[in-house]
């Protein structure tokens, strides 16, 4: 039996991570600077929050994605829907390529 989630987004979610991937959250609607519930999957309070406003640290739900692979494809927790074009200086995953030092 399929399990259908009855909340609805408060915010548009975007790609799922593969499993081991890392989850973009760098929307400040998940985070909530009032209230630390306690997480989701854990028991510690936190100040983050998914799309669907479940109180969850960003690296539980990454483990959960990494541990429920088939289950995280129905969109639980998803990384923020990304703008259509992006500066290439603002990734970064991608380090810069570093100037030649002369020798001393």
């Amino acid at each position: 039996m399929t399990r259908k989630r009855g909340k609805t987004p408060l915010f548009e979610p975007g790609c799922i991570p593969a499993p081991g991937g890392l989850l973009d959250w760098r929307d400040a609607r998940h985070f909530d600077r009032w209230q630390d519930p306690p997480c989701v999957l854990g028991a510690r309070p936190t100040p983050m929050r998914s799309h669907h406003g479940e109180p969850v640290h960003k690296a539980c739900a990454e483990s959960w994605i990494t541990g429920n692979a088939t289950e995280a494809r129905l969109g639980r927790f998803a990384s923020d829907v990304q703008p259509k074009t992006r500066n290439k200086a603002d990734d970064h995953a991608c380090p810069s390529p570093r100037p030649s030092q002369p020798p001393p």
